[in-house]
């Protein structure tokens, strides 16, 4: 199985338009079936004002297609703290941490 409950999942959702907002999505696996995970967790999106991404505080399960072409995933370590997960501007590199030595940069597609 591609993916296994109990996993952490970064989800990035591909923007279509300039103007659409940067979305963000980690979570753990729920369930995984047919390309399709239901995965748990907490949205992440730009304070346009800060310029920064912002953790929205209420947890939300979320239906995950790995088959659709309209997100990037990247499978998290299992030691992560999801809880404690924030975005930090580096130079310019975006990189998301839980304050550890884990860190996963985003420049490359954060900033799209």
């Amino acid at each position: 199985m591609i993916l296994e409950k109990g996993e952490k999942l970064h989800v990035i959702h591909r923007r279509h338009f300039q103007e659409e907002a940067r979305r963000h999505f980690i979570g753990t696996v729920d369930h995984y079936e047919s390309g399709v995970a239901r995965v748990t967790g907490y949205v992440y999106s730009v304070d346009r004002a800060k310029f920064t991404f912002v953790k929205r505080p209420e947890r939300r399960t979320r239906f995950v297609s790995l088959v659709s072409g309209d997100l990037f995933i990247n499978v998290i370590p299992p030691q992560v703290d999801l809880e404690k997960v924030v975005y930090k501007q580096e130079d310019r590199v975006v990189r998301v941490t839980d304050g550890t030595d884990w860190h996963l940069d985003l420049s490359e597609v954060a900033w799209m």
